[in-house]
């Protein structure tokens, strides 16, 4: 496999996340189970998933689209995190934390797909399946 997702530091930050997040809604009204707290632990496992599920294509460009969905969980969190503090679910204090170790996982991804597509910037292949995917996300 040319991208092994235990060697990923993304995947062992976003394991991080999830175990934050899941720490974070065990203290989320019993009501909440199949709503608030179902939908953040939903998002929050997509992101390592979605890393992993990646990682298992040989071709960067395919490696790009399961990156970009992870972001796209990622920030689904940021914005769940914001309405939890807003019905008084969590703190101001849980949520910098959640937003803060948010924050270094996204720089992560970034940095990582910024990477790739530095290696395969002269690759047409690579620039057209890139061009389709954002048509498609």
């Amino acid at each position: 496999m040319k991208h092994e997702y235990k060697d990923m530091k993304i995947w062992h930050k976003a394991r991080e996340v999830n175990v934050l997040i899941y720490n974070m809604t065990a203290s989320f009204p019993k009501e909440e189970t199949y709503g608030l707290t179902s939908q953040m632990r939903r998002a929050a496992v997509s992101i390592v998933s979605n890393i992993s599920e990646g990682s298992a294509f040989e071709s960067d460009a395919q490696v790009l689209k399961y990156l970009y969905i992870s972001l796209g969980s990622l920030s689904e969190v940021e914005a769940q995190s914001y309405l939890a503090l807003d019905v008084r679910y969590i703190n101001d204090e849980a949520l910098e934390l959640l937003l803060k170790e948010s924050d270094q996982l996204k720089r992560m991804i970034l940095a990582y797909m910024k990477s790739l597509k530095a290696k395969n910037k002269l690759n047409p292949k690579f620039l057209f399946i890139i061009f389709l995917f954002t048509f498609i996300i």
